[in-house]
């Protein structure tokens, strides 16, 4: 490709990163508002873990559709599904269409964050400029992350959280003409057939196990177990059959590779430790603090910018520092961040979590470009994409799984704060999460209610915590020091 096509291109790779940016602190901000509003604070798990369900379903297959009708086509669909997710979401008027339809955004944003990868991997061959371009689109993701607060919380205080959506409209049409004028034609790759069984097998697995997941503390614990079970089976079903399988949806090969095996439980450790920063740092803001939605958001932006710094330093070190010590300082900043919130009491001031933000922004930087590139040199060029979206998959399904497993801790620790005050009510709760409706709660009890929520958010840091310190014996494990 020219220098002219790579340049406008990797534009509309940016700006597909950019809408993820957007959704990923926008969507968080706007959390307590949309809980308040549609009156679902039992289901905030689950706004956050149905989109990742999306993505998690929507990944391999990706992958495989790209084989068919090309990365540029491929591309092209997922920002159409984005889209018309995101216009969906805009007019959800109850929590159960919200719910149903956010999917659908997931879908899309499955193929929109793994595909620009892959397609790096391809239009960048030399290594240097690869980190540095994997470099620019993290930066573009955390640049609209810093933007998404303010403009999501300005929106929210002023009119209303449907609103928040309606801005993907115009970014992702540009994105769509930029990739449709400038993306070069591609040799297209012909196999037998489809790996349709595969896909199916893989679909049905990942569902019933993350509805499993989702369904804990709502449901009878036998129903859980059962769900469980039967994922167990499909998915055993279904590594037989990929391991008989002439192109198979995920190559089995790339578990035997002892390299990969440690990229990937790296990515899923500290991916899932830090959605718990990621989704409570605001809500600690709004209805601990009593802050707006906008300041609330606020709390994320540090973690944005020292991100984007990490990220670029990472081009800087690659090369003269190892791959151990890069990701360990990484390790190191999250875990700073998560043992803060766990030792943070409620008078906890501001400072501090813009203190605790930036430190788990910090972390995320170092260890995503650097790990996202050597999963690509680990896995070799034949087999790349697959890893790519593999890797993409496992932090996915990690944050996916910890999601609704922080918001069983949080739906836990709010029963048991029900049981034991009867004055105080669920829909109380729902209305402190809102310094709006927080106002027309008694003002003797806001302090209790707080204690109630601050316990479970405690329990998920500590959850959070642990997981960090289990990746650092997996990076001493897995990536040599000399």
């Amino acid at each position: 490709m020219t220098k002219n096509q790579l340049k406008f291109l990797t534009i509309a790779l940016i700006l597909g990163n950019i809408m993820s940016g957007l959704d990923s602190t926008i969507i968080n901000t706007a959390i307590p508002s949309i809980v308040a509003n549609l009156h679902g604070i039992q289901f905030m798990g689950w706004i956050i873990a149905i989109f990742l369900l999306g993505m998690s379903i929507s990944i391999p297959l990706w992958t495989k559709v790209a084989e068919r009708i090309g990365n540029k086509n491929a591309f092209l669909v997922t920002l159409s599904f984005f889209i018309v997710g995101s216009i969906l979401e805009a007019i959800s008027q109850d929590m159960t269409f919200f719910l149903s339809v956010r999917i659908i955004m997931g879908i899309g944003a499955g193929g929109m964050g793994s595909l620009p990868y892959i397609i790096v991997g391809y239009i960048y061959p030399n290594i240097k400029q690869r980190t540095k371009a994997l470099g620019i689109l993290t930066s573009g993701f955390n640049a609209a992350a810093i933007v998404g607060p303010l403009i999501g919380g300005w929106i929210i205080d002023i009119s209303s959280w449907h609103w928040i959506f309606y801005i993907n409209i115009p970014i992702g049409l540009l994105a769509m003409l930029l990739t449709a004028i400038f993306y070069k034609k591609e040799s297209i790759s012909k196999f037998s057939k489809f790996d349709t069984v595969g896909s199916a097998l893989l679909v049905t697995g990942l569902i019933t196990f993350l509805l499993g997941i989702q369904l804990l503390g709502l449901v009878s614990v036998w129903l859980v177990i059962c769900c469980l079970i039967i994922s167990l089976l499909i998915m055993t079903y279904f590594f037989i059959h990929e391991n008989k399988e002439e192109n198979p949806v995920l190559p089995l090969s790339l578990f035997t590779n002892k390299n990969l095996i440690g990229d990937f439980l790296l990515f899923a450790l500290t991916w899932g430790a830090f959605i718990a920063v990621n989704v409570y740092l605001p809500m600690w803001a709004q209805a601990f603090l009593g802050m707006t939605a906008l300041i609330g958001g606020m709390t994320l932006i540090p973690n944005s910018c020292f991100s984007i710094v990490a990220s670029q330093f990472v081009y800087v070190l690659q090369g003269r520092t190892k791959t151990y010590y890069i990701i360990l300082v990484g390790i190191i900043g999250m875990l700073i961040s998560s043992f803060s919130l766990l030792m943070a009491d409620l008078s906890i001031p501001l400072w501090i979590l813009i203190f605790t933000s930036a430190f788990s922004g910090m972390g995320v930087g170092f260890i995503f470009v650097e790990l996202q590139v050597k999963v690509q040199v680990d896995a070799g060029r034949e087999h790349m994409a697959d890893a790519t979206s593999t890797s993409y998959l496992i932090r996915i399904l990690a944050q996916t799984v910890m999601a609704a497993i922080y918001g069983v801790i949080m739906n836990l620790s709010l029963n048991q704060g029900i049981k034991a005050h009867p004055q105080i009510t669920l829909s109380m709760l729902n209305k402190m999460s809102d310094c709006r409706t927080a106002s027309e709660l008694p003002a003797k009890l806001l302090p209790l209610m707080r204690a109630i929520s601050h316990s479970g958010i405690r329990v998920i840091m500590l959850v959070s915590c642990l997981l960090l310190v289990i990746s650092l014996v997996i990076n001493y494990k897995f990536n040599p020091r000399h």
